[in-house]
């Protein structure tokens, strides 16, 4: 009975690591992204002239067709 307990502790030893390791990665905090950057996006100059957005005249596909 003595050796059979013996035995097994180093193997619960080794599955209470390895559960608390892969609990330790599932439920953490996520790393941000690798690809991530500070200034992902960039805003394009232009886009129209101030005197359409006055007068609401606009593209087409701007105005609602109902």
């Amino acid at each position: 009975m003595v050796t059979v307990a013996v035995l097994l502790l180093p193997a619960l030893g080794l599955l209470l690591f390895t559960m608390t390791y892969l609990e330790d990665r599932l439920f953490g905090d996520p790393d941000p992204p690798r690809h991530a950057r500070r200034r992902h996006l960039r805003l394009l100059p232009g886009g129209g002239s101030d005197a359409d957005r006055r007068t609401g005249a606009g593209r087409a596909s701007d105005r609602d067709a109902a």
